[in-house]
């Protein structure tokens, strides 16, 4: 019989102990997470220094980061973290013209586009093609994906291999999200007005907002360490109530996207 078994700790060789004569470990993965925590807000803030340094105070960086995003938190939480954002508008779909000058409008030479929804990748290939500049393009497929990918951009590296190390801290992220349907579900399982919960695109819950959201979480959190979530315009929990969702021994990092159409965005680290 195997056994995977993920553990918070201050004491890990203690817990390690408890596994000596009763089996043989095959893989151990020992991490500080208030050092991963304290590299992140160090990264955090090198990119928003690169990214928004006045003309004056040094050279510009080599690349940037064009994320295409909606509601006006979504956009600061971008620009928080150096990344300059497109407006995509409530259904998060720009023209092919909208991407180009928003590439030409990066204070870079090489540029990485974030399109952060499967209807604008193609018109960001499209835009990285008829652009003077080097952009390379990541195929992000949600706002809250690209915010994980944004986060791995080094200002001094090409696009190209930004590229490269964008997708992949998009391999170690799962998303999900909430949001209020639209209309009646053809096979009866909800109506308009009633939540439906996804986990990387696949519909897993639906009903109240709370129970939604709640399968919603406990199945983004398992194996993970840290569970994003934005708040959309209209989300009908509390913060409070949010965090007495999720489940014990896993962080949660909280904040106001003000996205229409999504009450919760969410991804797992």
């Amino acid at each position: 019989m195997t056994l995977k078994v993920h553990v918070h700790t201050d004491s890990p060789e203690r817990a390690t102990a408890l596994f000596d004569g009763r089996g043989e470990v095959s893989h151990l993965d020992v991490a500080d997470m208030r050092e991963q925590v304290g590299a992140r807000a160090e990264r955090l803030a090198a990119a928003a220094a690169a990214a928004n340094g006045a003309p004056g105070d040094g050279p510009l960086p080599v690349c940037a980061v064009l994320a295409v995003v909606s509601g006006p938190g979504m956009r600061r939480l971008y620009e928080e973290i150096g990344a300059q954002a497109l407006d995509g508008g409530p259904t998060l779909n720009p023209s092919t013209y909208d991407l180009l000058a928003g590439v030409h409008a990066v204070a870079a030479e090489q540029v990485v586009v974030l399109p952060n929804s499967p209807n604008v990748i193609m018109a960001a290939e499209k835009a990285a093609d008829l652009s003077d500049k080097q952009v390379s393009v990541v195929k992000s497929r949600s706002q809250q994906a690209g915010l994980a990918a944004a986060l791995a951009l080094d200002p001094n590296r090409a696009a190209e291999a930004n590229r490269m190390a964008m997708e992949e801290a998009l391999d170690q992220v799962r998303t999900g999200g909430v949001a209020r349907a639209v209309r009646d579900d053809g096979q009866g399982r909800f109506a308009a007005g009633e939540a439906v919960g996804y986990v990387d695109e696949e519909l897993l819950a639906w009903g109240g907002p709370e129970s939604t959201l709640g399968v919603v979480l406990e199945t983004l959190a398992d194996d993970a360490e840290l569970l994003t979530c934005i708040e959309g315009d209209g989300a009908p929990l509390s913060a409070a109530s949010v965090r007495r969702l999720v489940p014990d021994g896993v962080e949660l990092e909280l904040s106001d996207g003000g996205q229409p159409s999504w009450w919760w965005l969410i991804s797992a680290e």
